[in-house]
């Protein structure tokens, strides 16, 4: 792969870190963009609601107190045929005498200056009302509704009274039998929340509405100015929570993960290496969480890698050795014979776990009794006895007793690797750890009595698949410790104190 291949292949990797910014971020924005919505909305429905219902009962409160004899009066005339063509004379002349003299002859004028001057009243001690009126609508399609009396002093007595008016938009389709809601609409008079209540006549029937507006261009003056404030505060609390968040994933997700990427990019394996010069991955990770699981996965793997290799190389060593050793004795049969069983004697592999035999485990008790002659010695020794072995030999049959000690040698494995774990007997093992594995033998040890516990108490396996074993580990002391054997010992010792415990939680047998 060329460079300019490589190249264009990183710009187009999204990272997990930045996957998990973004949606740290959205996440953040979201929450903080819907509540402040929420907010808003909930605010400015509180207060359409008090509006309206203000508007509507002071317009119900007038109804309840005007001439329905009166208004029922005035609505005959205004609607009558003569009327109108007195009121659109006066309206062409700009006269409004004309329909004060037209009323006046009807004889309900005073009546009408009565009923005025109560609206005015009423209309001057009530300081949120703009508009009072009175209004008769049409049929359900009607596009104009007639106005009988409106207390605005601007308004001339020939559009006071039996004026037909544009229907707001608002009111399209309106049925003025049953009651209808307040509306809020913004028009030519600016912010109005409208409100009609009737005015029923004797029998029961609707004479005409009482209009009741009230303003609302203050209040959406100050809706403007809360949404300004809500939203520099949904900024600031978004630029706070996502500061956290982002700190809060660095340190526990993304800088975690950075580091065991790193350190896995160092991982590099070879002949005759050991954990440290091939670099296996070391963290100082306390969390129990997915990433140590990773960590420890990994790991584990590359253990089992670094081991490998060298198992291959000690083969490729010890087969030359068998060659050089044929060769010189091709000439005597007898001497070949002897080296032949002196090197069969030296076989260092457990045939049924592959993990190092009792003759490997001696040479290397022997190897560290010479460090701790030296006082170069630092090591911890961990005594595994397998529980419940007897039981699946007499249970289910040597072959599946074969697979149980098969399947406690790969969790021991899983832990810390083949190349320091022994069998030294039947249901027994044995792990010398040095080196990293020295170092991190406390997490390690806990980790091994961790996976054997999950393990024993899996219902959902047979029970010849509930792998369990009961561990103990001592440290090389060197005030005390005089020898390998001592060490040993105390292993050995802990391992059956942890085994007095798991018999008499479990029993015998589970």
């Amino acid at each position: 792969m060329s460079a300019k291949n490589k190249s264009k292949q990183q710009k187009k990797r999204f990272s997990i870190s930045a996957k998990m910014y973004l949606s740290v971020t959205l996440t953040v924005i979201a929450v903080a963009v819907g509540t402040a919505v929420f907010a808003y909305n909930v605010s400015a429905a509180q207060i359409n609601s008090y509006f309206k219902r203000l508007a509507y009962n002071s317009a119900e409160n007038v109804a309840s107190l005007v001439d329905s004899g009166f208004y029922a009066r005035l609505k005959e005339v205004a609607e009558s045929e003569d009327y109108q063509k007195v009121r659109e004379l006066a309206e062409k002349e700009e006269d409004e005498d004309l329909v004060r003299q037209y009323l006046t002859e009807a004889g309900i004028w005073d009546d009408y200056e009565k009923n005025l001057e109560f609206l005015e009243n009423y209309h001057a001690h009530m300081a949120d009302i703009k508009y009072l009126y009175c209004v008769v609508f049409g049929e359900k399609d009607a596009v104009k509704d007639m106005y009988l009396i409106d207390d605005d002093e601007e308004s001339a007595l020939y559009y006071a009274t039996g004026y037909m008016e544009e229907r707001e938009k608002e009111f399209y389709g309106i049925d003025s039998s049953v009651r209808i809601e307040p509306t809020i609409t913004h028009g030519r008079w600016g912010w109005l929340v409208s409100a009609y209540a009737p005015v029923f006549d004797e029998d029961g029937k609707v004479i005409c509405q009482i209009g009741c507006d009230i303003s609302m261009d203050d209040v959406m003056d100050e809706r403007q100015h809360y949404l300004v404030i809500i939203t520099i505060s949904t900024l600031i609390l978004v630029i706070l929570a996502l500061t956290g968040a982002w700190l809060f994933s660095s340190k526990l997700i993304v800088s975690p993960l950075n580091r065991l990427s790193a350190e896995m990019k160092k991982f590099d394996p070879g002949e005759d290496k050991n954990y440290e010069t091939a670099h296996v991955v070391s963290m100082d990770y306390r969390y129990s969480d997915e990433i140590y699981d990773i960590y420890i996965t990994v790991k584990a793997m590359q253990i089992h890698i670094v081991d490998y290799i060298n198992r291959l190389y000690v083969a490729r060593q010890d087969k030359q050795k068998i060659i050089t050793s044929l060769e010189k004795a091709e000439s005597d049969i007898k001497d070949r014979d002897a080296q032949i069983g002196e090197i069969s004697q030296k076989a260092y592999i457990d045939p049924l776990t592959n993990v190092g035999n009792k003759t490997a485990y001696e040479q290397k008790a022997e190897i560290l009794t010479k460090k701790i002659k030296d006082k170069t010695a630092e090591f911890a020794v961990v005594m595994i006895d397998l529980n419940d072995l007897k039981m699946v030999n007499d249970r289910y049959g040597h072959r599946a007793g074969d697979s149980y000690i098969k399947g406690c040698c790969q969790t021991i494995c899983m832990i810390y690797g083949t190349f320091w774990v022994y069998r030294i007997g039947g249901d027994e093992f044995a792990v010398i750890l040095e080196g990293i594995s020295y170092k991190e033998r406390s997490e390690l040890f806990e980790k091994l009595q961790n996976a054997f516990y999950e393990s024993a108490d899996n219902k959902a396996v047979s029970p010849q698949a509930r792998y369990s074993a009961s561990c103990g580990m001592a440290e090389y002391d060197p005030e005390k410790d005089e020898s390998f054997e001592n060490v040993f010992r105390r292993a050995d010792k802990n391992m059956y104190e942890n085994k007095k415990r798991f018999k008499k939680k479990h029993g015998s047998y589970r």
